[in-house]
């Protein structure tokens, strides 16, 4: 696997999105997400991406007994920042200082590990200076609990913000072909002040891959089958996007989703990308994407197909959508 920087620390070109093997696109099989994580160390994609809220903890700890034996062979990378009540239930987002230690805390027994490579804030939180949280995670980079810093989802003025207390090494935000939002002013601000970018979601949640006709192919329990670009009108429209992708990597000799993650890679050196899957066989097809090598003239047939702006919908509903961008 080519490994790329961000900032000063060496992750593979393509990691791992741990999030849906316990929540949000159906029912997880431990076992079988287990085997995914391994057979991802194997092939070099080590960067392994999860959060406190990924299943109310059960994400990190199912991370945690998957790189038992193996923590010296990933990048561990958490977050913390969305509230979520024992039973499921969404609280807001939260950076207050005491908070921040308790989250890392709690995060290290549950990942059963003494470090975190990577450690994100989640959301930012409105009500509490950034300056503030990206202090008391200064902090625990001091402590050893933590190696390094980032922040998903923060506007320009956030980041620079943060980057003056403490050493941001990277961003993550969704981007993909039907998210290019970054393109906008967050990839110029994160390249100015030397900070890498983590692309999650490249796959546009699974619509990408053409595996998905309609809605009712969404496994019971999907988050998606209520995501505005999922529903009506804009799945269709979307759906005719992706026909354009399919026609593409047919061309090409690749998959879809080979193609649109080839895509997000070939933006720039300082982008890496989290592909999400829960399937060995997902996993290996989304690695062979690094060697994939996109031409000017696909390059810019892609661009024609999927424009900035071309997908229908917004990436959340009106609540997550106030969280994003902050």
């Amino acid at each position: 696997m080519k490994e790329r920087m961000l900032a000063q620390l060496s992750v593979p070109a393509i990691g791992l999105g741990c999030m849906g093997m316990s929540e949000f696109y159906g029912n997880g099989d431990d076992k079988e997400s287990i085997s995914t994580i391994h057979r991802a160390i194997e092939l070099g994609a080590n960067f392994l991406d999860t959060a406190d809220m990924y299943g109310v903890g059960r994400n990190e700890e199912l991370v945690g007994r998957a790189i038992r034996n193996r923590r010296d062979q990933v990048i561990l990378a958490t977050k913390f920042g969305n509230m979520r009540g024992e039973d499921g239930a969404f609280l807001g987002v939260n950076g207050q200082p005491d908070y921040v230690r308790k989250c890392c805390e709690a995060s290290l027994k549950r990942l059963g590990v003494d470090t975190i490579d990577l450690y994100y804030q989640h959301r930012v939180d409105p009500e509490t200076p950034i300056e503030d949280t990206v202090g008391a995670m200064a902090e625990l980079v001091k402590e050893g609990k933590v190696r390094y810093l980032g922040l998903s989802e923060a506007a320009p003025e956030s980041i620079r913000k943060a980057q003056k207390v403490h050493p941001i090494t990277a961003l993550q935000t969704e981007y993909s072909l039907w998210s290019r939002d970054p393109e906008h002013e967050i990839l110029a601000t994160c390249r100015e002040l030397g900070i890498g970018f983590v692309a999650y979601s490249p796959l546009g949640r699974g619509m990408l891959t053409g595996r998905f006709q309609k809605p009712e192919d969404f496994p019971e329990g999907d988050f998606r089958a209520h995501h505005p670009r999922f529903q009506g009108e804009n799945f269709q429209r979307n759906l005719k996007l992706v026909e354009e992708v399919k026609a593409i990597a047919a061309d090409k000799g690749c998959t879809p989703a080979q193609l649109a993650l080839a895509w997000v890679l070939v933006q720039g050196e300082d982008i890496v990308t989290i592909p999400g899957t829960k399937h060995v066989k997902y996993l290996e097809d989304n690695v062979a994407a690094a060697d994939v090598v996109l031409d000017k003239a696909e390059l810019e047939r892609i661009d024609a197909a999927f424009p900035l702006g071309a997908a229908s919908g917004e990436r959340y509903a009106p609540g997550g959508m106030k969280a994003v961008n902050q």
